[in-house]
């Protein structure tokens, strides 16, 4: 019998201030993670006094602690404790997380059945209000996403230098994750959402909510979009009564081209689909108030997130319906295709 190869995995966690926080993410991470891991890189953002005097006190052997002179920022961070490492596997983690148990075993896995998911994400509080069995499963019971969440995700490392690590330009932070996300589908790499683990996330733990964030994050909003004018593309997509296995794959690798580009297709049908190809792609029901919304009022104040495009799946959709479509379409500037029953089984 062959001998099964476990991965090495280390943690890393980039820290700035939020000394309670931090240290009741690290205590998680070595009371339910410290016999599936080898090493916790912390990196220490130059945090003020309280932070440093917390984690030079820390009393396990497997923590590794750098204080940074100045703050670099959390791309900046991880990069460079990812540097100190030479695990194959990396688990990165927001210092505002907490284990409720191993996460570990899923995301491991899946990384071990699909040879091309590059990284792998834990659900956290934030997203268990949705219903997961509405997903379509990959093998290794993942869920397909086109956007890389930063707050926990566990990453092959090779990977992580094939691509370049997380840009610096970002900073202290914001849209960086999303960038290196748009890098790993451009090398041809996958990204998924594992729902059977879970993670607790407060969000927020180090920068608040307040006007430096919100700036800090719309400068880095702008210059991800002038970096990827593809992710702007917003696709309302009208399939009536037909659902996901009706599309033919000519339909299907239409929708997969724009989540791969960072855009969105937001899928209207008939009655919610009861499977969704990725976490990334929005359902519902169709109805003439949420076309309005979604038309005429969606993306007001945020020009990325507007409507760009209509797709019309035909015959299905109503002679009213298409009429009403074509209506809001000129009105709003808004390209209208026409996908015909041959793109159907």
């Amino acid at each position: 019998m062959s001998e099964i190869v476990v991965p090495s995995i280390d943690v890393v966690i980039p820290v700035y201030n939020a000394p309670v926080l931090t240290k009741r993410c690290i205590d998680s991470v070595v009371s339910y993670l410290g016999e599936s891991i080898e090493n916790i890189y912390i990196h220490n953002d130059a945090s003020n006094v309280e932070t440093r005097e917390m984690l030079d006190s820390l009393p396990y052997s497997i923590t590794h602690i750098h204080h940074s002179i100045k703050n670099q920022g959390f791309g900046a961070s991880v990069n460079d404790a990812i540097s100190r490492s030479s695990a194959s596997y990396i688990l990165v983690l927001n210092s505002d997380t907490e284990m409720n148990g191993n996460i570990l075993p899923p995301l491991c896995a899946a990384m071990s059945v699909d040879s091309q998911l590059a990284v792998i994400i834990p659900a956290s509080n934030d997203c268990i209000h949705g219903d997961f069995n509405r997903y379509l499963r990959q093998p290794g019971n993942y869920i397909r996403t086109y956007r890389l969440r930063g707050y926990a995700f566990l990453i092959r490392r090779s990977v992580f230098q094939e691509i370049g690590g997380f840009d610096p330009i970002f900073g202290r932070g914001y849209y960086e994750d999303i960038d290196l996300g748009r890098r790993i589908y451009e090398h041809n790499w996958h990204i998924g959402v594992h729902p059977d683990s879970l993670i607790y996330h407060k969000g927020g733990g180090s920068f608040g909510r307040g006007l430096a964030y919100r700036k800090l994050k719309r400068r880095n909003r702008a210059l991800y979009f002038s970096r990827y004018p593809s992710a702007q593309r917003n696709v309302l997509f009208l399939s009536g009564d037909c659902s996901l296995t009706d599309f033919t794959p000519t339909l299907l690798n239409s929708i997969e081209y724009v989540f791969q580009r960072g855009g969105i297709v937001h899928w209207l049908s008939t009655e919610p689909a009861t499977k969704i190809p990725c976490l990334h792609m929005k359902n519902s029901s169709a109805n003439l108030l949420l076309i309005l919304k979604l038309m005429m009022f969606y993306g007001w104040l945020r020009k990325d997130k507007r409507i760009s495009d209509v797709w019309l799946l035909l015959p299905s959709n109503s002679r009213f319906l298409r009429k009403l479509l074509a209506i809001l379409s000129k009105v709003r500037g808004i390209k209208v295709l026409t996908w015909k029953s041959n793109f159907v089984k």
